[in-house]
């Protein structure tokens, strides 16, 4: 391929969906990834859109605000979407895949198009051409990220994200840990570690007795609320474990015939079972210290770890400050960010902003208005969110019904309770979606 029309930085999730929507709508594409080359400190691999903490694309339930994002993505044609669906492994109501294959197959289909140059390199400056869609992760590189700086005329806000362990699977005690999902739903998806009141008082007090990791002077109290380290969990009560990450509820003890008192849930990290995810354990404990109160857990007591619990920086834009609601810096016309990088906290949401970037550099070549999706659709309202909130201690946004628009009032009385309200949300915005998508030709690639 000789000569870019559009240059792509980063081939996580959203820079892959970005180079990969580009290509496809006939741009010549240079896609650029630092890794293996210049590794971060959560990422383990070289591949295109590796997952480095949960392996959860989120609920799948129909009446869900995740849900509903990623059908949108799906009826626009998203490759990472796709992928997805077919590396999928049971978690009963929630999309998870299978890390790897993942990873491998999103790579493969980005490589495959011939329109897209990947150049296997640090970008530590921004290119003079434009458009350039910056998509290198809450883990930018220093350079890059002291470039960012300058462009936004801002410092950057940052956080602590804190990634869970993974266990192997033969080493869980399945005399203790009982196969089943909440509520019966989903199937046996789940293995689940129970704990009676004296077991999960003694868990709580080693937890809270351990050691982690010193901080940093430079750092703030600043970890984002939907990934809290379960240390600081604790922090704010006895109880705040087991009505957040280890509640029973939905859970039978089979042994027992009872809920029990809390319960870890372990996800599968792939199809076969042989590694099992610590769901919501995210932790910033030094290593010995996760094997050994962990392994208080009952089922855990000879558990292998695969990969331990770990913290790292994450870095973002205050995108209402500096971005516009089409994801481009509003002093600086044809650059867009996407991903984390641009304010949104979440894999569903990195690949609705890759997808929303392709499109709007797109119409920016073509020399068309940028797409400005309904405010009552899951993507418009997070362009919404991107452009109203306020930036004065702006902290990354996930997709919520709190985003979109409530019922009309008169229709708000005629739908009696939350799960009917959410269920109406879902079958309006999909079909304003469909109905905007055909009207203003965002058609899939």
């Amino acid at each position: 391929m000789t000569g870019t029309d559009v240059t792509v930085l980063g081939a996580g999730l959203a820079g892959s969906e970005a180079a990969w929507q580009l290509a496809r709508r006939g741009w010549r594409v240079a896609l650029w990834e630092m890794r293996p080359a210049v590794m971060t400190p959560a990422h383990r691999t070289g591949r295109f859109a590796e997952l480095v903490c949960s392996n959860s694309l989120k609920s799948e339930a129909p009446a869900s605000a995740p849900y509903l994002l990623k059908e949108e993505l799906r009826h626009l044609g998203s490759l990472l979407l796709r992928v997805a669906d077919g590396c999928r492994v049971p978690a009963g109501q929630a999309l998870a895949v299978d890390r790897q294959r993942f990873a491998e197959s999103v790579e493969a289909a980005v490589r495959s198009e011939a329109g897209i140059a990947v150049v296997s390199a640090e970008a530590r400056t921004l290119p003079a051409a434009r458009p350039v869609i910056v998509a290198t992760g809450p883990l930018t590189s220093p350079a890059l990220a002291e470039a960012l700086r300058g462009l936004a005329g801002a410092e950057h806000l940052f956080f602590y994200d804190a990634i869970s362990p993974i266990v192997a699977g033969a080493s869980v005690d399945r005399a203790v840990a009982f196969a089943a999902s909440r509520y019966g739903k989903g199937g046996d998806d789940y293995l689940n570690c129970p704990l009676n009141r004296k077991e999960y008082q003694a868990f709580i007090e080693a937890l809270r007795a351990a050691d982690t990791y010193p901080r940093h002077d430079f750092e703030a109290d600043a970890y984002f609320e939907g990934c809290l380290p379960i240390e600081e969990i604790v922090r704010r009560g006895d109880d705040t474990l087991r009505f957040g990450p280890m509640k029973p509820v939905g859970l039978v003890d089979p042994r027992t015939g009872t809920v029990p008192y809390a319960a870890l849930q372990l996800r599968r990290e792939d199809v076969l079972g042989d590694a099992f995810n610590l769901v919501g354990f995210q932790t910033r404990l030094r290593q010995g210290e996760q094997q050994r109160v962990f392994r208080l857990i009952p089922g855990l007591a000879r558990a292998e770890f695969i990969r331990f619990g770990q913290i790292h920086r994450n870095t973002y834009l205050n995108a209402p400050a500096v971005l516009n609601p089409e994801q481009e810096f509003r002093d600086h016309p044809g650059v867009f960010a996407a991903g984390q990088l641009c304010g949104l906290e979440g894999y569903i949401e990195a690949v609705a902003t890759g997808l929303m970037a392709g499109l709007q550099a797109d119409r920016r070549l073509r020399g068309l208005p940028p797409v400005r999706f309904p405010r009552d659709t899951a993507l418009g309202s997070l362009q919404h969110a991107l452009g109203a909130a306020d930036p004065r201690g702006y902290q990354p946004l996930n997709i919520t019904f709190a985003l979109l628009p409530p019922p009309p009032p008169e229709l708000e009385r005629r739908l009696h309770g939350k799960a009917a309200r959410h269920a109406w949300r879902v079958r309006e915005s999909l079909q304003a979606l469909r109905d905007f998508a055909a009207r203003d030709g965002v058609r899939p690639a």
